[in-house]
């Protein structure tokens, strides 16, 4: 890409979009062009392809999607399949139809069966059923891989797919039923503290800014009282924070801008045709894991954010709620090859995104 060039990130205001957006920036990009769900629904196809008629961008991030926790996967799992797939498709296609140079589709690590062996290589994918949890979600990601590889041999495309791992930053989701299992423990902990300090107007703060099903600063003590104990912050002699699942499923963390730098680096260094085997009679899986390589227990990382928060309650877990897959660890060999790796330490990518989470109230 040439500093000049014209990018489109779709899902610029998300975790993902808005990360790799600031490192665009500072590393000197300048022309780029948004949409907003007001003036571009992403499930339309017409609105999709006049807006590619109209801006005609060169390079393309893929980073809208309707993503969520397992709370939302499980409830939601009709609008997760046919949202995705309606974005991703209508994308893709016209990047195709108005020649855009290169593509950069975000997937998930979810896109990996249940049980396969750890750590999650990229040939493992669609050799087993996928976690039931996340299974539509998985679904439409996996599309999305496979209309990359079958653009690119059809019609000579240059679209690339990267599968990053669970991810967390500024511009996080922090809605407890439709966030991801980080900044759910972030939100809690921090509620579960200022419920400890009595400091209802910390709660009232944190609720005016992101309402839980409607309710605010205006509702009652005892109608707030009740939401928080709804999404498992208990008031009590000492505080409760009820967490789901046994918390012993392992997970691996990425912090976004991190994403984002693996990101630009491969939208900048890396085609299609360097992802094809040498020798290899079907092209197939030539996606790029992002990741760390490392994990921990969800209760490992309960206890760091209840460190770093300064929460002084309890937790319990809920067995009788599922944990969804045991672990999730990518094999990140073939991104090190490529020549990148992780900078942020989690726990101190933990510290900057708590900072921000307080300063953003």
């Amino acid at each position: 890409m040439d500093k000049s060039s014209k990018i489109y990130i779709a899902g610029h205001l998300g975790l993902v979009g808005s990360a790799i957006h600031h490192n665009l920036i500072d590393k000197g990009y300048s022309n780029f062009v948004f949409t907003s769900h007001k003036d571009c629904d992403l499930t339309d196809q017409t609105q999709v392809a006049a807006f590619f008629q109209k801006e005609k961008p060169e390079y393309v991030f893929l980073a809208a999607a309707k993503v969520g926790g397992i709370i939302a996967n499980s409830t939601y799992r009709g609008q997760f399949i046919y949202e995705n797939l309606m974005i991703q498709n209508n994308i893709i296609h016209q990047s195709y139809l108005h020649g855009v140079k290169k593509l950069l589709y975000l997937g998930s690590s979810c896109i990996y069966p249940r049980d396969c062996a750890q750590p999650m290589d990229e040939s493992v994918l669609l050799t087993d059923i996928l976690e039931y949890t996340n299974e539509p979600y998985a679904i439409a990601k996996i599309a999305g891989i496979k209309m990359c590889e079958s653009y690119n041999l059809q019609y000579g495309t240059n679209f690339i797919s990267v599968m990053p791992t669970n991810l967390y930053g500024p511009n996080d989701n922090y809605d407890l039923e439709k966030s991801h299992v980080l900044p759910a423990l972030i939100r809690k902990m921090y509620l579960g503290k200022c419920l400890e300090l009595n400091d209802w107007s910390a709660i009232d703060a944190d609720l005016n800014k992101r309402p839980i099903e409607g309710v605010t600063s205006k509702n009652s003590i005892v109608e707030k009282k009740s939401i928080l104990s709804k999404y498992g912050i208990i008031e009590g002699k000492q505080v409760i924070i009820n967490l789901w699942g046994t918390g012993k499923p392992r997970r691996e963390f990425l912090y976004s801008e991190d994403m984002a730098d693996a990101c630009v680096y491969i939208m900048d260094k890396c085609d299609f045709t360097d992802l094809i085997p040498k020798d290899s009679k079907e092209i197939r899986n030539t996606h790029i894991n992002i990741g760390t390589g490392t994990d921990l227990t969800i209760s490992e990382l309960a206890q760091i954010v209840k460190n770093i928060v300064g929460f002084d309650g309890t937790i319990e877990w809920d067995s009788t709620k599922p944990d969804g897959t045991f672990q999730k660890l990518l094999n990140v060999d073939k991104l090190h090859t490529l020549g990148w790796k992780e900078k942020v330490e989690m726990v101190e990518g933990i510290k900057t995104v708590y900072q921000n989470y307080i300063l953003n109230e």
